[in-house]
Protein backbone atom coordinates (compact mmCIF):
# COMPACT_ATOMS: atom_id res chain seq x y z
CA UNK A 1 0.00 0.00 0.00
CA UNK A 2 0.73 3.32 -0.53
CA UNK A 3 1.43 5.47 2.60
CA UNK A 4 2.24 8.87 1.14
CA UNK A 5 0.07 11.06 2.27
CA UNK A 6 -0.72 12.49 -1.42
CA UNK A 7 -1.95 8.84 -1.85
CA UNK A 8 -4.36 9.27 1.37
CA UNK A 9 -5.23 12.75 -0.35
CA UNK A 10 -6.40 11.47 -3.27
CA UNK A 11 -9.85 10.06 -1.33
CA UNK A 12 -10.81 13.61 0.09
CA UNK A 13 -14.00 14.62 -1.25
CA UNK A 14 -14.93 10.79 -1.78
CA UNK A 15 -17.54 8.64 0.25
CA UNK A 16 -16.56 6.25 2.70
CA UNK A 17 -17.10 3.85 0.45
CA UNK A 18 -14.86 4.76 -1.56
CA UNK A 19 -12.14 3.82 0.94
CA UNK A 20 -9.64 1.39 0.20
CA UNK A 21 -10.49 -1.66 2.78
CA UNK A 22 -9.74 -1.97 5.49
CA UNK A 23 -9.81 1.65 6.40
CA UNK A 24 -10.18 3.75 10.01
CA UNK A 25 -12.75 6.17 9.60
CA UNK A 26 -13.22 9.03 11.87
CA UNK A 27 -16.96 11.29 12.06
CA UNK A 28 -15.62 14.12 12.70
CA UNK A 29 -18.76 15.82 14.03
CA UNK A 30 -19.22 13.19 16.60
CA UNK A 31 -15.72 13.82 17.50
CA UNK A 32 -16.27 17.22 18.37
CA UNK A 33 -19.14 16.57 19.72
CA UNK A 34 -17.60 14.38 22.48
CA UNK A 35 -14.46 16.74 23.23
CA UNK A 36 -16.73 19.68 23.51
CA UNK A 37 -19.12 17.92 25.85
CA UNK A 38 -16.11 16.65 28.68
CA UNK A 39 -14.38 20.08 27.77
CA UNK A 40 -17.89 21.54 29.29
CA UNK A 41 -18.07 19.24 32.27
CA UNK A 42 -14.67 20.13 33.17
CA UNK A 43 -15.35 23.72 33.17
CA UNK A 44 -18.52 23.59 35.05
CA UNK A 45 -16.59 21.71 37.84
CA UNK A 46 -13.67 24.80 37.96
CA UNK A 47 -10.77 21.76 37.57
CA UNK A 48 -7.88 21.21 35.21
CA UNK A 49 -8.13 19.08 32.91
CA UNK A 50 -4.52 16.70 31.01
CA UNK A 51 -5.89 15.06 27.94
CA UNK A 52 -4.38 11.27 26.95
CA UNK A 53 -3.36 11.54 23.79
CA UNK A 54 -3.11 7.50 23.23
CA UNK A 55 -6.20 6.64 21.17
CA UNK A 56 -6.39 9.26 17.85
CA UNK A 57 -2.22 9.91 18.18
CA UNK A 58 -2.84 12.95 15.86
CA UNK A 59 -1.55 16.63 16.16
CA UNK A 60 -5.30 17.17 15.01
CA UNK A 61 -7.21 15.18 17.61
CA UNK A 62 -4.18 16.46 20.34
CA UNK A 63 -4.93 19.95 19.73
CA UNK A 64 -8.70 19.81 19.77
CA UNK A 65 -8.17 18.23 23.33
CA UNK A 66 -6.19 21.14 24.42
CA UNK A 67 -9.10 23.55 23.18
CA UNK A 68 -6.50 25.53 21.74
CA UNK A 69 -4.17 26.59 24.65
CA UNK A 70 -6.81 26.40 27.15
CA UNK A 71 -5.19 22.72 28.80
CA UNK A 72 -2.25 23.08 28.29
CA UNK A 73 -0.72 19.66 29.24
CA UNK A 74 -0.72 16.10 27.90
CA UNK A 75 -0.51 12.60 29.21
CA UNK A 76 2.04 10.27 26.53
CA UNK A 77 2.43 6.63 26.25
CA UNK A 78 5.38 6.45 24.12
CA UNK A 79 8.14 9.11 23.01
CA UNK A 80 6.97 8.94 19.55
CA UNK A 81 3.78 10.18 20.76
CA UNK A 82 5.62 13.40 22.77
CA UNK A 83 7.46 14.02 19.28
CA UNK A 84 4.99 14.56 17.86
CA UNK A 85 3.26 16.75 19.82
CA UNK A 86 6.28 19.55 19.62
CA UNK A 87 4.66 21.55 16.74
CA UNK A 88 2.30 22.56 19.21
CA UNK A 89 4.93 23.84 21.77
CA UNK A 90 5.81 26.02 19.08
CA UNK A 91 2.25 26.89 18.42
CA UNK A 92 2.11 28.15 22.08
CA UNK A 93 -0.52 25.45 23.01
CA UNK A 94 1.26 22.78 25.07
CA UNK A 95 3.70 23.47 27.86
CA UNK A 96 4.02 20.22 29.46
CA UNK A 97 3.89 16.04 28.94
CA UNK A 98 3.51 13.70 31.77
CA UNK A 99 5.21 9.82 30.61
CA UNK A 100 2.40 8.18 30.99
CA UNK A 101 4.66 5.02 32.63
CA UNK A 102 6.69 3.95 34.85
CA UNK A 103 10.31 5.53 34.02
CA UNK A 104 13.00 2.99 33.37
CA UNK A 105 16.34 3.20 32.39
CA UNK A 106 16.73 2.82 28.59
CA UNK A 107 13.85 5.81 27.80
CA UNK A 108 15.59 8.42 30.72
CA UNK A 109 17.96 9.45 27.69
CA UNK A 110 14.98 10.27 25.07
CA UNK A 111 13.13 11.63 27.89
CA UNK A 112 16.55 14.66 28.71
CA UNK A 113 16.27 15.03 24.69
CA UNK A 114 12.73 16.14 25.00
CA UNK A 115 13.21 17.68 28.32
CA UNK A 116 14.67 20.60 25.94
CA UNK A 117 11.95 21.68 24.17
CA UNK A 118 9.08 21.42 27.27
CA UNK A 119 8.56 19.98 30.71
CA UNK A 120 8.66 16.05 31.16
CA UNK A 121 7.23 15.37 34.42
CA UNK A 122 7.95 11.44 35.05
CA UNK A 123 6.03 8.64 36.85
CA UNK A 124 7.44 6.62 39.71
CA UNK A 125 5.87 3.56 41.90
CA UNK A 126 8.79 2.07 43.31
CA UNK A 127 12.34 3.16 45.36
CA UNK A 128 14.61 1.76 42.12
CA UNK A 129 13.11 4.49 39.97
CA UNK A 130 14.40 6.95 42.68
CA UNK A 131 17.78 5.64 42.37
CA UNK A 132 17.62 5.20 38.75
CA UNK A 133 17.19 9.27 38.88
CA UNK A 134 19.66 9.93 41.16
CA UNK A 135 22.42 8.33 39.32
CA UNK A 136 21.61 10.12 36.41
CA UNK A 137 23.32 13.41 35.56
CA UNK A 138 19.70 14.84 34.55
CA UNK A 139 18.96 15.08 37.65
CA UNK A 140 20.84 18.14 38.49
CA UNK A 141 18.17 20.06 37.92
CA UNK A 142 15.11 17.63 39.61
CA UNK A 143 12.55 15.80 37.92
CA UNK A 144 8.88 16.42 39.18
CA UNK A 145 7.03 13.34 39.37
CA UNK A 146 3.68 11.91 39.88
CA UNK A 147 3.35 9.03 42.53
CA UNK A 148 1.52 6.66 40.68
CA UNK A 149 -1.23 4.99 42.94
CA UNK A 150 -3.08 1.26 42.59
CA UNK A 151 -6.80 2.36 43.12
CA UNK A 152 -7.77 -1.56 42.23
CA UNK A 153 -6.68 -2.23 38.57
CA UNK A 154 -3.50 -3.45 39.44
CA UNK A 155 -1.86 -2.30 36.10
CA UNK A 156 0.48 -0.29 37.61
CA UNK A 157 1.10 1.71 40.95
CA UNK A 158 1.86 1.38 44.60
CA UNK A 159 -1.08 0.40 46.83
CA UNK A 160 -2.95 3.42 48.80
CA UNK A 161 -1.99 3.01 52.33
CA UNK A 162 0.42 0.83 52.00
CA UNK A 163 3.83 0.59 53.49
CA UNK A 164 5.49 0.53 49.68
CA UNK A 165 3.96 4.10 49.39
CA UNK A 166 5.32 5.61 53.06
CA UNK A 167 8.43 4.18 51.96
CA UNK A 168 8.13 6.08 48.25
CA UNK A 169 6.99 8.98 49.48
CA UNK A 170 9.67 9.48 52.00
CA UNK A 171 12.94 8.41 49.76
CA UNK A 172 11.42 11.08 46.74
CA UNK A 173 10.95 13.99 49.75
CA UNK A 174 14.69 13.09 50.81
CA UNK A 175 16.26 12.67 46.89
CA UNK A 176 17.62 15.92 45.49
CA UNK A 177 16.92 14.38 41.96
CA UNK A 178 13.17 14.89 42.10
CA UNK A 179 10.70 16.66 43.24
CA UNK A 180 6.89 15.48 44.20
CA UNK A 181 4.16 17.33 41.84
CA UNK A 182 1.40 15.21 42.44
CA UNK A 183 -0.29 11.90 42.57
CA UNK A 184 -1.72 9.81 39.94
CA UNK A 185 -4.09 7.25 39.72
CA UNK A 186 -5.99 5.53 36.39
CA UNK A 187 -8.75 3.39 36.89
CA UNK A 188 -8.96 1.21 34.44
CA UNK A 189 -11.43 -1.13 36.35
CA UNK A 190 -14.01 1.00 35.38
CA UNK A 191 -14.38 -0.78 32.31
CA UNK A 192 -16.06 -3.24 33.80
CA UNK A 193 -18.60 -0.51 35.25
CA UNK A 194 -21.96 -1.01 33.57
CA UNK A 195 -23.82 1.30 35.40
CA UNK A 196 -23.51 5.72 36.18
CA UNK A 197 -23.49 4.60 39.63
CA UNK A 198 -20.63 2.47 39.09
CA UNK A 199 -18.40 4.73 37.45
CA UNK A 200 -19.28 7.06 40.29
CA UNK A 201 -17.85 5.03 42.84
CA UNK A 202 -15.28 4.31 41.16
CA UNK A 203 -14.40 7.80 40.70
CA UNK A 204 -14.67 8.65 44.32
CA UNK A 205 -12.47 6.21 45.27
CA UNK A 206 -9.82 7.82 42.98
CA UNK A 207 -10.44 10.90 44.80
CA UNK A 208 -10.42 9.51 48.22
CA UNK A 209 -7.26 7.78 47.55
CA UNK A 210 -4.95 10.38 45.75
CA UNK A 211 -6.12 12.85 49.16
CA UNK A 212 -5.20 9.93 51.86
CA UNK A 213 -1.86 9.76 49.73
CA UNK A 214 -1.45 13.59 49.78
CA UNK A 215 -1.92 13.65 53.64
CA UNK A 216 1.93 11.80 53.78
CA UNK A 217 3.26 15.64 52.67
CA UNK A 218 3.36 18.20 54.79
CA UNK A 219 0.78 20.37 55.74
CA UNK A 220 -0.73 23.15 52.97
CA UNK A 221 2.06 21.73 50.06
CA UNK A 222 0.59 22.54 46.90
CA UNK A 223 -0.36 19.39 44.99
CA UNK A 224 -2.06 18.48 42.10
CA UNK A 225 -3.62 14.85 42.45
CA UNK A 226 -4.98 13.62 38.88
CA UNK A 227 -7.59 11.32 38.52
CA UNK A 228 -9.50 9.93 35.78
CA UNK A 229 -10.66 7.01 32.71
CA UNK A 230 -12.74 7.49 30.42
CA UNK A 231 -15.70 5.77 31.89
CA UNK A 232 -15.10 8.08 35.60
CA UNK A 233 -14.68 11.20 32.97
CA UNK A 234 -18.33 10.64 31.62
CA UNK A 235 -19.36 11.12 35.42
CA UNK A 236 -17.02 14.07 36.22
CA UNK A 237 -20.30 16.67 36.97
CA UNK A 238 -21.01 14.17 39.82
CA UNK A 239 -17.78 15.33 41.34
CA UNK A 240 -18.73 17.77 44.33
CA UNK A 241 -15.59 16.68 46.48
CA UNK A 242 -14.37 19.98 48.77
CA UNK A 243 -10.84 20.13 48.35
CA UNK A 244 -8.19 22.05 50.47
CA UNK A 245 -6.67 25.03 48.93
CA UNK A 246 -3.35 24.06 48.36
CA UNK A 247 -5.16 21.06 46.41
CA UNK A 248 -5.34 20.74 42.64
CA UNK A 249 -7.62 18.25 41.17
CA UNK A 250 -6.91 17.45 37.67
CA UNK A 251 -8.63 14.96 35.04
CA UNK A 252 -7.33 12.78 32.90
CA UNK A 253 -8.78 10.83 30.19
CA UNK A 254 -7.99 9.88 26.65
CA UNK A 255 -10.76 7.44 24.84
CA UNK A 256 -13.27 10.01 25.33
CA UNK A 257 -13.09 11.64 21.79
CA UNK A 258 -13.79 8.47 20.05
CA UNK A 259 -15.53 6.09 22.33
CA UNK A 260 -16.35 2.33 21.49
CA UNK A 261 -17.91 -0.33 21.97
CA UNK A 262 -16.36 -1.24 25.70
CA UNK A 263 -17.28 2.86 26.51
CA UNK A 264 -21.42 1.93 25.47
CA UNK A 265 -20.91 -1.27 27.84
CA UNK A 266 -20.68 0.41 30.39
CA UNK A 267 -24.21 2.46 29.75
CA UNK A 268 -22.70 5.92 30.02
CA UNK A 269 -22.61 6.80 26.07
CA UNK A 270 -24.58 5.06 23.26
CA UNK A 271 -23.56 3.54 20.48
CA UNK A 272 -24.25 6.97 18.56
CA UNK A 273 -21.61 8.87 20.36
CA UNK A 274 -18.69 6.85 19.12
CA UNK A 275 -16.92 8.72 16.52
CA UNK A 276 -14.53 5.92 15.11
CA UNK A 277 -15.49 2.75 12.46
CA UNK A 278 -13.83 0.28 10.31
CA UNK A 279 -14.23 -0.10 6.56
CA UNK A 280 -14.63 -3.13 6.09
CA UNK A 281 -15.85 -5.28 2.68
CA UNK A 282 -17.56 -8.47 2.97
CA UNK A 283 -15.29 -11.22 0.89
CA UNK A 284 -17.51 -14.16 0.97
CA UNK A 285 -20.57 -15.63 2.08
CA UNK A 286 -21.83 -18.80 3.68
CA UNK A 287 -25.74 -19.53 3.99
CA UNK A 288 -24.82 -23.12 5.40
CA UNK A 289 -23.40 -21.78 8.50
CA UNK A 290 -25.32 -18.38 8.36
CA UNK A 291 -21.86 -16.37 8.50
CA UNK A 292 -20.06 -13.91 6.17
CA UNK A 293 -16.29 -13.47 6.20
CA UNK A 294 -15.10 -9.64 6.19
CA UNK A 295 -11.38 -8.44 5.33
CA UNK A 296 -10.89 -6.84 9.03
CA UNK A 297 -9.54 -9.52 11.70
CA UNK A 298 -7.43 -9.25 14.84
CA UNK A 299 -5.01 -6.64 13.50
CA UNK A 300 -7.83 -4.04 11.76
CA UNK A 301 -10.14 -4.88 14.85
CA UNK A 302 -7.71 -6.30 17.49
CA UNK A 303 -8.99 -9.16 20.03
CA UNK A 304 -9.84 -6.89 22.44
CA UNK A 305 -13.32 -7.81 24.39
CA UNK A 306 -16.51 -5.94 25.75
CA UNK A 307 -19.85 -6.51 27.53
CA UNK A 308 -21.18 -7.67 23.90
CA UNK A 309 -20.34 -10.85 22.20
CA UNK A 310 -17.50 -11.01 19.85
CA UNK A 311 -15.07 -8.60 18.29
CA UNK A 312 -17.02 -6.16 16.61
CA UNK A 313 -20.67 -4.97 15.67
CA UNK A 314 -21.89 -4.25 12.09
CA UNK A 315 -23.06 -0.35 12.14
CA UNK A 316 -26.61 -0.20 11.04
CA UNK A 317 -26.71 -4.11 11.33
CA UNK A 318 -27.45 -4.44 15.02
CA UNK A 319 -27.92 -8.24 14.90
CA UNK A 320 -24.55 -8.86 13.07
CA UNK A 321 -21.09 -8.61 15.08
CA UNK A 322 -17.84 -10.10 14.54
CA UNK A 323 -18.23 -13.56 16.18
CA UNK A 324 -15.09 -15.02 15.35
CA UNK A 325 -11.20 -13.45 13.90
CA UNK A 326 -7.93 -14.31 12.69
CA UNK A 327 -5.46 -12.60 11.62
CA UNK A 328 -6.99 -11.26 8.53
CA UNK A 329 -10.31 -12.67 8.68
CA UNK A 330 -13.30 -11.25 10.61
CA UNK A 331 -16.22 -13.48 10.79
CA UNK A 332 -19.66 -12.14 10.84
CA UNK A 333 -22.55 -13.91 12.62
CA UNK A 334 -25.78 -13.55 14.53
CA UNK A 335 -27.97 -15.22 17.07
CA UNK A 336 -31.32 -13.62 15.89
CA UNK A 337 -33.16 -16.21 14.94
CA UNK A 338 -35.00 -15.97 11.11
CA UNK A 339 -31.78 -13.68 10.04
CA UNK A 340 -30.08 -14.91 6.86
CA UNK A 341 -26.71 -14.09 6.30
CA UNK A 342 -27.44 -14.09 2.06
CA UNK A 343 -30.71 -11.77 2.87
CA UNK A 344 -27.99 -8.92 4.55
CA UNK A 345 -24.64 -9.37 2.47
CA UNK A 346 -22.83 -10.32 -0.61
CA UNK A 347 -19.13 -9.96 -1.51
CA UNK A 348 -18.04 -7.02 -2.45
CA UNK A 349 -20.30 -5.31 0.11
CA UNK A 350 -19.36 -2.52 1.85
CA UNK A 351 -19.92 -2.49 5.86
CA UNK A 352 -18.65 -0.33 9.12
CA UNK A 353 -17.76 -2.23 12.11
CA UNK A 354 -17.79 -0.64 15.46
CA UNK A 355 -14.87 -1.68 17.42
CA UNK A 356 -14.26 -2.71 21.01
CA UNK A 357 -11.28 -1.00 21.85
CA UNK A 358 -10.16 2.72 19.50
CA UNK A 359 -7.04 2.98 20.92
CA UNK A 360 -5.94 -0.72 19.82
CA UNK A 361 -7.47 -0.29 16.71
CA UNK A 362 -6.39 3.12 15.79
CA UNK A 363 -2.65 1.88 16.67
CA UNK A 364 -2.99 -0.92 13.28
CA UNK A 365 -3.95 1.83 10.92
CA UNK A 366 -1.45 4.58 9.12
CA UNK A 367 -3.57 6.93 8.21
CA UNK A 368 -7.36 8.43 9.58
CA UNK A 369 -9.57 9.14 7.17
CA UNK A 370 -12.20 12.27 8.89
CA UNK A 371 -15.56 11.79 7.10
CA UNK A 372 -18.26 14.39 8.20
CA UNK A 373 -21.72 13.38 8.90
CA UNK A 374 -22.59 12.42 5.38
CA UNK A 375 -19.95 10.07 5.11
CA UNK A 376 -18.05 12.04 2.54
CA UNK A 377 -14.31 12.15 3.70
CA UNK A 378 -13.08 15.64 4.27
CA UNK A 379 -9.22 15.21 5.73
CA UNK A 380 -6.40 12.70 6.44
CA UNK A 381 -4.93 12.81 9.81
CA UNK A 382 -1.89 10.57 9.90
CA UNK A 383 -0.80 9.16 13.31
CA UNK A 384 2.85 9.08 15.11
CA UNK A 385 3.43 5.50 15.38
CA UNK A 386 5.97 3.24 17.34
CA UNK A 387 7.54 3.51 20.24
Amino acid sequence: MDHSLENYKSYIGKPISELPTPSLVINLPVLKQNVDTLHRDVETLGIAFRPHVKTLKSLEVTRMMLAGGKYRGIVASTIPEIQGALPLVKEGILDECLYGLPVYPSVLPRLVELRKSLRILLMVDNEQQIALLEQSESSKQPWDIFVKLDVGSHRAGVETNSKALHSLVERAENSSAVSIYGFYCHAGHSYAGRSRNEAEETLNVEVSSVLSAAKLLPSGRNIVISVGSTPTAHVVESLKASLPANIKLELHAGNFPSNDLQQVSTGLVTEAQQAVSVAAEVCSVYPERNEALVNAGVIALSREASAFTGFGRVVGKQAWGVVRLSQEHGILGTSEEGRRVEDDFKVGQRVELWCNHACITAAAFYVYYVADGEGIVREAWIPWKGW
